[in-house]
């Protein structure tokens, strides 16, 4: 990470102040300066791998982790999915529930095919020629 991929970091992708992004990074304000213009007292600076994995945690969402045990909190919704993270990837205590089965069709039935929408149109006609 570049000192100015971190201030874009800071101020355009988190639209934090130096002092909102040194608090959630856990580090002084005079460092924030220091990591955006790339050098401390006339000698270059690098940004350690433990902030840079940091803002990218923040990025994400995550504002605080505990441990495997615990798992991260503050995780957004997974907007790729389009579902919020199941309970065991949030918490990691609870484990995720199995999905139910269905049964399966006896030997040489085949099973109904569940985009198959005849019951639904038959139970429709049913219901039509019963009003008539």
């Amino acid at each position: 990470m570049k000192p100015k991929d971190f201030k874009h970091w800071r101020k355009g992708i988190m639209r934090m102040s130096q002092k909102e992004a040194a608090e959630a990074l856990g580090l002084k304000r005079r460092m924030v300066q220091y990591y955006e213009k790339g050098e401390r007292d006339g000698d270059s600076i690098d940004i350690p791998k433990t902030v840079r994995l940091a803002c990218f945690a923040l990025a994400q969402g995550v504002t605080d982790y505990h441990g495997p045990d615990e798992g991260p909190r503050g995780v957004p919704p997974d907007p790729v999915a389009g579902t919020v993270p199941a309970p065991d990837e949030v918490a990691g205590k609870k484990k995720r529930r199995k999905p139910a089965r269905t049964a399966a069709a006896p030997e040489g039935v085949a099973a109904p095919d569940p985009s198959d929408d005849a019951p639904a149109r038959a139970t429709a006609e049913a219901a039509a020629s019963e009003t008539s």
